[in-house]
């Protein structure tokens, strides 16, 4: 009898060759190992390993396949290859996503009603009779791709590897979001990360305005923070300068810390802006995306952090704008609406 090698490596070779030869009992035995050797793998087996797993993914039956992304995934955070990993987990996310929007669809066509809570290992048979296997176990295996996603997203390179792929997956998302009611917030935030995104923030009470670059921001209360250091901090503006370990933790430094809001954000047609959003709603003019920044209208505290851990992100400013082009923003701008309700 030849014995495999020992520990996740071996596992991984051995589910690697068992799916290549589309053995499923010796893959099902591997895919357990996978499991059960992952929490004491060695660090030249991860770096190995999620590479090597993710290339497999296609091969891989829908049900364990998600399993398997979660693994690659673990692997890039304990320091894989994010871009040799990367095609395989976004082909399998898109794949569940398509999948998902099925069982949506199919669901509606069956009576509808809530869509099942996905507190169990798999799909009942009275679900997979109303939508069929596949779209069931793409709606019950949403979660472990999230997970595996958000993963590889944290790396820029990946995000500007993905291109207009993101674009397809967020549309994907966001239909199966609108049909099920659930939000998958994680991966519809890590979708719409800005990279590289130049930015004019406009200070209404000096009326002074600064062009600046940010990427890498999860939310918008993180880039509150960023944008307080640049211009307040930086003694451009007045106003509340967050604390050097607020802003060292919302760029890469783990951890949170207490901190209290600057502004408001508000787009340019006076509607706010809240901190629980993304920088991707900051509306585009001209090209741009142009934001308002109004002085505090109540006290609002929170963690200063990043949304996502993995991620550093930052705001740099570029210059102060010159009176005149303040001015041509400014006429793009309404006065700040105020909050009903």
């Amino acid at each position: 009898m030849i014995f495999s090698k020992a520990g996740f490596g071996g596992a991984v070779a051995d589910f690697e060759a068992a799916v290549v030869a589309q053995d499923a009992k010796r893959s099902g035995k591997a895919f357990i190992r996978l499991q059960e050797t992952f929490g004491q793998a060695k660090e030249a087996d991860l770096l190995d390993g999620g590479p090597r797993l993710a290339a497999v993914l296609e091969q891989v039956p829908p049900g364990p396949r998600a399993v398997v992304a979660v693994l690659v995934g673990a692997c890039v955070e304990r320091g894989a290859d994010a871009e040799r990993c990367a095609p395989g987990v976004r082909a399998g996310l898109r794949a569940a996503l398509e999948a998902a929007a099925a069982f949506a669809e199919a669901w509606a066509a069956t009576g509808g009603g809530p869509f099942p809570v996905l507190d169990v290992d798999e799909p009942g048979e009275e679900i997979v009779e109303r939508t069929g296997f596949d779209a069931a176990i793409g709606w019950w295996t949403l979660p472990q791709w999230e997970m595996a996603a958000v993963a590889l997203l944290n790396h820029r390179a990946v995000r500007a590897d993905a291109g207009g792929d993101r674009e397809e997956l967020l549309r994907l998302l966001t239909a199966v979001e609108e049909a099920s009611g659930r939000q998958f917030r994680s991966l519809g935030h890590a979708l719409r990360v800005l990279d590289d995104e130049p930015l004019v923030a406009l200070h209404r009470t000096s009326g002074t305005g600064y062009a600046l670059r940010f990427f890498g921001i999860g939310d918008n209360f993180q880039l509150h923070t960023l944008l307080a250091d640049a211009l307040i901090g930086g003694g451009h503006v007045a106003g509340h300068a967050p604390s050097p370990h607020e802003v060292a933790v919302c760029r890469e430094t783990p951890g949170q810390v207490d901190t209290v809001g600057s502004f408001d954000l508000t787009a340019p047609d006076g509607g706010r802006l809240w901190n629980e959003g993304a920088p991707a709603d900051i509306p585009v003019v001209d090209g741009v995306r142009l934001l308002v920044l109004d002085g505090p209208s109540y006290r609002r505290s929170w963690p200063a952090g990043r949304f996502f851990p993995g991620m550093r992100g930052d705001v740099i400013l570029e210059r102060a704008l010159e009176p005149a082009e303040t001015e041509r923003w400014f006429a793009h701008v309404s006065p700040a609406k105020e909050l009903t309700g």
